[in-house]
């Protein structure tokens, strides 16, 4: 059906596919059977509607099949149409480009709806694999994406992906920070000031924010302190939500819309009902109400339900994991280099160091100081040991509760108990280069000890 002439055949082919991808028992007979070479072609197929489920479902493919099977996307060439399909709808990206024969919806832009799935597959496949990178610096993918980033305003869903995306190929990429010149640069600062407070803009700020960080070798020394202060400024108003508190909310949002919409639609139906009697009284005909007939190929009960309440949550939830996670970087990458312990630890200073410490410390050997003082500084400023000293604490039980009693909400029991994770993770690393007082005195050791005995005797 991949190869069928026609175009709604092709496309309905593709979201099958891309259905079947998300069961990764299924996984290897579809590379069996060399599903790569078979939709990489159609990345750049003649409908736009048949590019976007392609590309949905190698993103599928990505996702759910890990680090082989990228690895063997970049092997089959995934990355030359792939390449090429960005290349063209950054191109064509403010043209606004609708398919005439496409009518479920009709402001539907198909050149960013396609641009999201490539820069999630481009996304997948360069975390996994080097070789993608590579061809990312090579191809210049970069001012493409940024390109992208420019529709943060009417499409955040899009900039989210291509944060994501940007803070994946920056990470450890030496040969990309010549490309990020003054205009780049531009553009990842315009987006991180945004104002916007929704749970997604806070996750795009986030994402942001890293990315610059992974880039710092490029900013001038003399801006360094205040960059790394807008950092933290971000990362603090994104832990500063109660995400508890936060489900609690967005979930009565969610049921005060399915209510008003199920008012909405019985009003609708008795509004078709009485059309319909009023049809068989005048012409003697039967109508089918309407919303009954289900046209042939149709594929939107593949396509992901709009939950955006759940939606929301989950950005907050990736943005505080994300925001930990680089805390945990920017602490680990200030760390002396082995040959400096190795120096450190052989000279006589060292242990001089070490006795006073243990001495003064009543018995507390404390690690030496290794954060810079911009950094440091910055850490106090925005309050960031003590908001993750916070984040370390048992999530809310009544989101608990609400997460464990509706099935669509349940994975965010993970997500709660990742941030928790990394929230000890960061506490660890902060303890290990910066002063104790940091998080704020004996009331916060206090609660720090309260919260790993809890963890230490819990059964979860």
């Amino acid at each position: 059906q991949l190869q069928h002439p026609s175009a709604e055949v092709r496309e309905y082919a593709c979201a099958s596919i891309s259905k079947l991808l998300q069961q990764k028992h299924v996984i290897p007979a579809f590379l069996q059977r060399d599903v790569v070479r078979c939709l990489g072609p159609l990345l750049m197929d003649h409908s736009l509607a048949v590019r976007e489920t392609a590309a949905g479902a190698l993103r599928n493919l990505s996702a759910c099949g890990g680090f082989e099977v990228c690895d063997d996307m970049v092997t089959k060439d995934i990355m030359t149409p792939l390449v090429a399909l960005l290349k063209e709808c950054s191109t064509g990206l403010d043209a606004n480009q609708l398919s005439p024969k496409k009518c479920r919806e009709m402001n539907k832009n198909y050149i960013e709806d396609i641009a999201n799935e490539a820069i999630n597959l481009l996304w997948n496949v360069c975390e996994c694999n080097n070789t993608a990178v590579s061809i990312f610096n090579k191809e210049g993918c970069l001012e493409a994406v940024l390109h992208y980033m420019k529709k943060y305003t009417t499409n955040v869903d899009l900039a989210i992906s291509v944060a994501n995306c940007l803070q994946a190929v920056t990470e450890d990429n030496p040969d990309l920070l010549s490309s990020f010149n003054a205009s780049a640069q531009q553009v990842l600062e315009t987006v991180m000031l945004c104002p916007e407070s929704t749970m997604k803009h806070i996750l795009l700020r986030t994402l942001i924010a890293g990315t610059i960080w992974n880039i710092k070798d490029t900013i001038p020394p003399g801006s360094l302190g205040s960059m790394v202060n807008a950092i933290l400024k971000i990362f603090s108003e994104s832990l500063a939500i109660d995400a508890g508190e936060t489900i609690i909310c967005m979930k009565e949002a969610e049921k005060n819309r399915l209510k008003l919409a199920a008012e909405a639609e019985t009003e609708e139906d008795m509004s078709d009902v009485i059309d319909n009697c009023v049809l068989s009284e005048d012409d003697d005909m039967e109508e089918i109400p309407k919303g009954r007939v289900r046209k042939e190929n149709d594929i939107s009960d593949l396509l992901p339900s709009d939950k955006w309440e759940l939606k929301e949550v989950t950005a907050l939830l990736m943005a505080q994991q994300t925001a930990l996670e680089i805390i945990v970087n920017m602490c680990c990458s200030e760390d002396p280099s082995d040959d400096e312990w190795e120096e450190l630890s052989s000279s006589d200073e060292s242990d001089l160091f070490m006795e006073n410490s243990y001495n003064e410390g009543g018995g507390l050997l404390m690690s030496p100081l290794c954060l810079s003082d911009e950094v440091n500084s910055a850490f106090l400023n925005n309050l960031i040991p003590k908001k993750i000293l916070e984040k370390t604490a048992f999530p809310n039980s009544v989101a608990l509760d609400i997460c464990m009693h509706n099935p669509s909400w349940k994975p965010l029991i993970k997500k709660l108990n990742a941030v928790q994770c990394r929230a000890l993770t960061c506490l660890h690393s902060i303890l290990s280069v910066s002063d104790v007082d940091c998080l704020g005195g004996a009331s916060a050791l206090q609660s720090l000890a309260q919260h790993l005995s809890q963890l230490v005797f819990s059964k979860s």
